[in-house]
């Protein structure tokens, strides 16, 4: 089996979700933190290049695609919540 550059991002991106999961689990990173979201979004992005451009698996895209989403929106949700506490 050859590898393609985009297997290699599936897999970098598999590591970012594992270890933010371990972090979180170790305690080294709080679960609605900025951290956690940013690499769980990293990760989810570099897992759907690797099913867009290899082998295409539509469950997995799914939940891939649903990862991302969750991790943007709290991500967004996130810098919200500081945004109203610098303000009071």
């Amino acid at each position: 089996m050859t590898l393609q550059w985009f297997d290699y991002v599936g897999f970098a991106g598999t590591a970012l979700i594992i270890l933010a999961y371990f972090l979180v689990q170790a305690g080294r990173l709080r679960g609605d933190g900025y951290g956690n979201q940013v690499l769980n979004a990293l990760g989810a992005l570099g897992v759907l290049v690797s099913l867009l451009l290899g082998s295409f698996n539509g469950p997995a895209f799914v939940l891939e695609l649903a990862w991302l989403l969750i991790s943007l929106y709290g991500i967004g949700w996130g810098a919200r919540r500081r945004r109203t506490r610098m303000f009071r």
